[in-house]
């Protein structure tokens, strides 16, 4: 049985609007609605020549690390080479790619069938039965390689068990990072990779305004979350869970257990994320309901705003992804917040990756010296939180292009027009 992951979102924000929760009348309503929606035309998924190229791109880039296989397991980065997937488990599915020649799938014999059906490149596909180890198989396929005495590449998110595991079938081999193979492909995106993050923030955007013009007093999280997640049904693209923060609760990035209901007056800030053909968006807004900003609301608003201007102003190519951060922390400083992390102010960086995964390599944090290169993808959200009052979080995806930065999403205007 498969076993949904675990989401910080889900956690605090809200959630996935469950089904069987009680919904307001008005959501309910709402909800019925969207079948008005029209859906959006969507880009293909990625495809076998894509992959291969791909696969062809990490070969280069192990032999010029000096690495003689990768291993991965399930996950973002199995899907990304293989097309494959699949959950994880304790047992092992994953691919071997060595660095001269086609890669293999090891796999459970009961589940030969079904990686079949998903596989997207040429592979031959390995399997193993409950009472044998399948990292025999791959140790197997490195000495059939002639690598087994080479640098072997363990993708960053592999579980411990599997290091430890082959190392008992391979005690000289030398384990090293594979990041320098998958995050060397997977941190710069294709156009086609482009074109499907671009479709889902088209889709977020649309399903944020949907909910955020339709709230209504009394309403709680689970009711425009609910909005939300119907609206990306029919608008095509995977809901993939939202934070629904209300006021006081929008000072925690993550929100709080706390009963959170819309009242006029409040601030509401929405966190959401959609993916098509599993490439992701990741987009905030921040209104007050009901009622016109106070002067406090408006300034914190139109200081995240300058916030997200500043960021991707200092966004250049060649730029080390951390001056991002303290380009936006430098001024919020000067405004009498934090210093560095601290509160009032900015307590998490000002963006992350983002890509099949929502969070990825690299983030826009203090300290981190990768250059910013033509087809990176970033968040970017300076959010600044005052606790115990309320927060504020604007956040739209760039990603890196030869003439510099450029929105998926085009941030709003101002705090009358937050979903402009």
């Amino acid at each position: 049985m498969l076993t949904p992951e675990f989401h910080r979102r889900a956690l605090l924000g809200g959630g996935l609007a469950l089904a069987g929760m009680s919904l307001t009348g008005f959501a309910s309503r709402a909800i019925a609605q969207t079948a008005g929606l029209t859906p959006v035309a969507l880009p293909p998924p990625i495809g076998r020549p894509e992959r291969l190229a791909r696969l062809a791109k990490a070969r280069a880039l192990m032999q010029r690390h000096g690495i003689g296989a990768v291993l991965v397991e399930s996950g973002p980065s199995l899907d990304y080479f293989t097309g494959i997937q699949w959950w994880r488990s304790e047992r092992l599915t994953g691919v071997v790619i060595p660095a001269t020649g086609e890669p293999i799938v090891v796999t459970p014999f009961f589940e030969k069938p079904s990686i079949e059906e998903m596989l997207g490149v040429p592979a031959e596909i390995r399997t193993w039965q409950e009472d044998e180890e399948p990292l025999k198989l791959v140790a197997d396929f490195l000495r059939e390689k002639g690598v087994a005495s080479s640098p072997i590449g363990f993708e960053e998110t592999n579980r411990f068990f599997l290091l430890d595991r082959l190392r008992k079938q391979l005690p000289r081999t030398q384990m090293v990072s594979a990041n320098p193979v998958v995050r060397g492909c997977r941190m710069f995106k294709s156009p086609a990779e482009i074109a499907l993050m671009q479709a889902a923030a088209d889709i977020m955007i649309a399903s944020l305004r949907y909910a955020g013009e339709r709230t209504r007093e009394g309403m709680v999280p689970a009711d425009i979350d609910a909005m939300i997640a119907a609206s990306h049904k029919t608008l095509g693209a995977s809901y993939d869970g939202g934070l629904i923060l209300i006021g006081e609760s929008s000072a925690y990035p993550h929100g709080s257990h706390k009963p959170q209901v819309a009242r006029r007056g409040e601030i509401i800030l929405l966190d959401c994320t959609c993916s098509v053909h599993g490439y992701q968006a990741d987009i905030s807004r921040t209104f007050v309901f009901g009622a016109d900003p106070n002067p406090e609301q408006r300034k914190l608003w139109d200081q995240v705003h300058r916030g997200q201007q500043i960021a991707i102003t200092a966004a250049k190519l060649g730029a080390p992804a951390g001056s991002v951060d303290d380009a936006v922390r430098r001024t919020y400083e000067s405004w009498g917040y934090g210093p560095g992390y601290e509160l009032p102010g900015t307590s998490h960086r000002t963006g992350h990756g983002i890509g099949m995964e929502v969070h990825e390599p690299v983030n826009l944090v203090h300290g981190e010296t990768t250059p910013l290169a033509p087809g990176m993808c970033f968040s970017d959200e300076p959010g600044i939180y005052i606790p115990g009052k309320f927060g504020v979080r604007l956040e739209d995806c760039f990603h890196m292009t030869e003439a510099g930065p450029k929105y998926f999403s085009t941030p709003p205007p101002s705090i009358d027009r937050p979903f402009a």
